[in-house]
């Protein structure tokens, strides 16, 4: 009988936790998975592994600090025995990339062809979940587009706010345009951010730590509209994919995203904005390697052709530092 897996969706689903934890799990090897394609896979007696080694004794909560017991050795090669009977890890290094735009997926493919001592993991968080994450330690390298209204600038305030005391290095991967995704022939006649104030107009959201949620508060913000009272506003979308979907199939009138998702679904697109899309990745002797091969694949002609044979991007500072730490 074939053995079951689970999806990272569905192991978050069974823990209870995140699907950034079960990345994190992943990453620091408690957790054995696998990839099929695209989409990582964790077996049925991976999880009980981890599930078993994870448990506690009643002598061990009454004697303090909790030791995690020794993981039963990776079927799939991530681990192997040592001669005093413990388990070490492979040279492989597992490194999460958070974030939505294909442009990660590629970056993700030239680290695996480029470099056999990584292994990149994808998860599809929001920009402002995805950097809270990384102050967490559950992600190696996060993409960000956060609009500040107070300096209008993009993703430095955030960074700098969130990783203080932290050192770390920003590179630009794109810029893109966002805006409006209206219905066909854009019926409401919306051109501007203060047109998200008509009486009656539905929208649709994005989740909260998305950088299009961001963008759309910072503007109501700027234009002292209150966002919590828009019609829609609570209804949220967890892509731009979606977003554009749900005004393409009018169970809303607008939505805020990216031109490359209005050209997917066929809507109507408003640019409004240019926005910044950078990496962030902290400096420390672990990354050292990481942030060489980055910005070797970012500052490519190979990856800057592919990335440009997509269309909609605006390469002139792909692989070009914006920020760093001393």
């Amino acid at each position: 009988m074939k053995e079951k897996s689970y999806t990272i969706e569905e192991i978050a689903q069974l823990l209870k936790v995140s699907k950034l934890t079960v990345y994190d799990l992943i990453k620091k090897e408690k957790l054995i998975a696998y990839r099929v394609g695209r989409q990582m896979r964790v077996d049925e007696s991976d999880l009980q592994a981890y599930k078993q080694g994870a448990k506690i004794s009643k002598n061990e909560v009454q004697q303090g600090p909790i030791i995690l017991r020794q993981q039963n050795p990776a079927i799939h090669g991530q681990q192997k025995p040592a001669r005093d009977g413990q388990y070490t890890a492979s040279p492989t290094r597992p490194v999460i990339i958070s974030g939505q735009d294909v442009c990660l997926d590629i970056l993700s493919k030239y680290m695996e062809n480029e470099d056999q001592s990584f292994r990149p993991l994808r998860t599809y968080a929001g920009s402002l979940n995805s950097l809270v994450s990384m102050y967490q330690e559950e992600c190696d390298v996060v993409s960000l587009h956060l609009y500040d209204a107070e300096t209008d600038e993009y993703n430095l305030p955030y960074v700098k706010r969130l990783l203080t005391g932290h050192s770390y290095i920003v590179i630009n991967l794109l810029y893109r345009w966002a805006g409006f995704f209206v219905q066909k022939g854009n019926p409401r006649k919306l051109k501007a951010w203060s047109d998200i104030s008509q009486p009656g107009l539905r929208i649709v959201n994005r989740e909260k730590g998305a950088g299009a949620r961001v963008l759309l508060d910072e503007q109501c913000k700027l234009h002292h509209i209150k966002a919590t009272e828009l019609q829609g506003y609570t209804i949220e979308e967890t892509s731009h994919l979606g977003v554009a979907g749900a005004v393409a199939a009018s169970r809303a009138d607008l939505g805020i995203g990216s031109e490359k998702a209005a050209r997917m679904v066929g809507v109507d697109f408003i640019p409004l904005i240019k926005e910044r899309y950078d990496l962030v990745i902290k400096k420390n002797a672990k990354n050292e390697q990481l942030i060489k091969l980055i910005l070797s694949i970012l500052q490519s002609d190979s990856f800057r052709k592919e990335l440009d044979s997509l269309g909609g991007y605006d390469l002139s500072d792909v692989g070009k530092i914006m920020y760093e730490t001393d």
